[in-house]
Parts: structure tokens; sequence; C-alpha cells
């Protein structure tokens, strides 16, 4: 079965709806018209399973070094869940999951403020 198309990321309390662009036998990928927001979300299998859900953000921004230039910067974010192929259910799996999403979520996103500023 397959993410329902389109999907849609909030990002800085902006939606973007993201149209699938890309459907492979074990992978999607939603875009916004532009390209400068991408959804991918793809699975892997071997001696364990990986599912991953990503991010990749990109944006034209002034060089610092030659103020008349714009260069295009990109972030990507993403989210890898590696599980053996038996031992753990899908509620199981997604209470790990859930608890890791309220961890970073706490306080308003503090966590991923600590994350991003470098801190351990």
């Amino acid at each position: 079965m397959a993410f329902a198309d389109p999907q849609s990321v909030t990002i800085s309390g902006t939606a973007v709806t993201l149209p699938r662009i890309s459907s492979g036998v074990n992978s999607g990928v939603f875009s916004k018209d532009d390209g400068n927001v991408k959804l991918s979300i793809s699975s892997t299998y071997g001696k364990r399973i990986r599912r991953t859900v990503r991010v990749d953000h990109r944006k034209i921004v002034t060089d610092p070094l030659v103020t008349a230039t714009n260069v295009e910067k990109s972030l990507s974010a993403y989210l890898v869940v590696d599980h053996p192929t038996t031992g753990y259910t899908i509620a199981e799996a997604k209470g790990v999951v859930d608890a890791l999403v309220a961890y970073l979520a706490a306080s308003t996103g503090a966590r991923v403020t600590q994350l991003l500023g470098g801190e351990n």
C-alpha cells in the first residue's frame, strides 16, 4: 500500500503540498513544484528492515563572500527505523518511534534546538 497523493509537510508554520513525483517497488517521492521541498519514503529489506522518511529542503541565498552572487544551499532531515525481520510487532516499533518523536517535540522542540546547537 502506498502513501496518499499528495502529502503535506509544515515548515515553520507554512503547509507545503507535495504531489507524488515518483513511485518505486519500495519507495515513493513527493515534491513541491519548484523542487525546493521533497519528501522521500522508502524501505529496504535484508537481514534487517530499514524504513526511512526524509525531508529535503533547498533555497537560494546570497554568497557571504561575493554578495552579488547567489548560491544554492540544502538541508535534509530524516528518521530511520532499523528493526529485525522478526521479534517486534508494528505496535511495539511504533511505541519506540513515538517515544523518540515525543522526546524531540517536548518543551516546544527544545531538544531539537539543543541538537542543532551541537549539545550532546
